[in-house]
């Protein structure tokens, strides 16, 4: 048997297929409202039968207030409970898992759609990988908006829990919210939430605990972790490896690996040469990882190549395979990995030629082959980047146009 085929069974119990999953990617396919679209739950009925152990969504926000791109999905109360169900649904009949990414961007809030932006510390975003990136400096959380925000959290994870998804991931990677506390470049708190890894770890672990404490020790949580931030003075390796001690520590039940943000996208830069030929950005980050821990790894960023994804997994380097962008590109994708009828996935974008512009397309050209996927069509690999760009354009427009009305009031029940 394809190595790729063997179930693995994480430590709450539950188990997984085979070891393919699709990583998260931005969808941007909500309505106006950040309500989850016939559109974005049709693409994963047709993801459902890739073949995949685990699909794991797009950014799902806990705060309507707190929005990284113009159509994620907000999952603050249950007023769209119904259609979180039908969401969950998408893998019913199937040996599909899905679990769902939680996340709040902190600093990296869209700010043509977002009145304000929190974080840590008030260390504004540089120009970068993240499209329409600002400079505005963020407002600092105080100890009771840190305390409302990782209730939202959890509470959002039980509603997901409830509408049928198998499991949540917390995103704790590229630069958004858990994220920027890790990292010392973005958290020059004095406080308890600052200053040593213990301190500014300390949210992401509350995070997961309150979490843990709501869905209960059969419900996996997992988490994406950035194995460095590939910042001067930000979040490194040695620090992220002592959080994956932590986290195991305290039980969780899935780590990606991921790394960098999007002031220093490192999925959209050069490799190592030594890493090139084993396809994957950071490799050899988690064999390091591999050693410290026996929870579950999965690595995100690069693999390309059967052969490739079949040697990392064989030689105990990691567990799952995170593919994410050839998911937009290849819908049956795990399926021709395992019957080996496809042997690599390789994607190239078509762009525009404008470096201003193209900065983004590594984003919103996958969003654009999601649309088309759940809209029934094939993706289309000629797909013009002007075509896309001005799609996405009129996507902030029309959100910042949208007349502003009162957050509503969470249910607690």
């Amino acid at each position: 048997m394809n190595v790729l085929q063997e179930e693995m069974i994480l430590p709450n119990g539950v188990l997984l297929s085979n070891r393919i999953a699709k990583s998260a990617m931005s969808e941007n396919l909500s309505n106006k409202h950040h309500e989850p679209t016939p559109v974005l739950i049709n693409a994963y009925k047709v993801w459902s039968k890739s073949g995949a152990g685990l699909l794991i969504t797009g950014n799902i926000m806990i705060d309507s207030n707190a929005i990284g791109e113009p159509r994620n999905v907000v999952v603050e109360n249950r007023k769209n409970i119904e259609t979180l169900k039908e969401w969950a649904e998408s893998v019913k009949g199937t040996n599909t898992q899905l679990w769902a990414q939680i996340n709040h961007p902190g600093r990296q809030a869209m700010e043509q759609i977002n009145s304000s932006l929190k974080a840590p510390s008030a260390v504004p975003l540089k120009t970068g990988g993240r499209k329409n990136a600002t400079k505005k400096v963020p407002q600092l959380l105080n100890e009771n908006e840190i305390l409302e925000i990782i209730e939202a959290f959890a509470h959002t994870a039980i509603i997901l829990k409830e509408a049928g998804f198998s499991g949540v991931q917390i995103h704790g990677a590229h630069g958004y919210l858990v994220s920027q506390f890790l990292s010392p470049y973005t958290n020059s708190r004095e406080d308890k939430w600052g200053g040593t890894l213990e301190n500014r770890s300390r949210f992401v672990v509350e995070v997961y605990r309150k979490i843990r404490e709501r869905v209960g020790s059969d419900f996996p949580i997992g988490i994406k972790l950035n194995s460095t931030d590939f910042q001067k003075g930000g979040f490194s390796e040695e620090e992220s490896m002592e959080v994956v001690k932590i986290l195991s520590k305290e039980g969780i039940d899935l780590i990606e690996i991921s790394g960098g943000t999007y002031e220093a996208p490192a999925m959209m830069g050069k490799r190592k040469e030594s890493t090139i030929k084993r396809e994957a950005y950071f490799i050899d980050y988690i064999e390091k990882v591999r050693k410290i821990t026996t929870t579950p790894l999965m690595l995100t960023g690069g693999f390309r190549t059967v052969s490739v994804m079949r040697d990392a997994v064989a030689s105990n380097q990691l567990d799952i395979i995170g593919i994410a962008r050839p998911f937009a590109v290849f819908p049956n994708i795990a399926n021709e990995i395992c019957n080996e009828s496809r042997l690599n996935f390789i994607t190239n974008i078509k762009k525009t030629g404008v470096k201003a512009i193209d900065s983004a397309m590594n984003i919103i050209w996958y969003e654009a082959q999601i649309k088309r996927i759940g809209q029934g069509k094939k993706p289309n690999p000629n797909l013009s980047g002007w075509s896309v760009f001005l799609n996405y354009a009129w996507l902030i427009l029309e959100q910042k146009l949208m007349p502003k009305t009162k957050k509503p009031v969470k249910n607690k029940a």
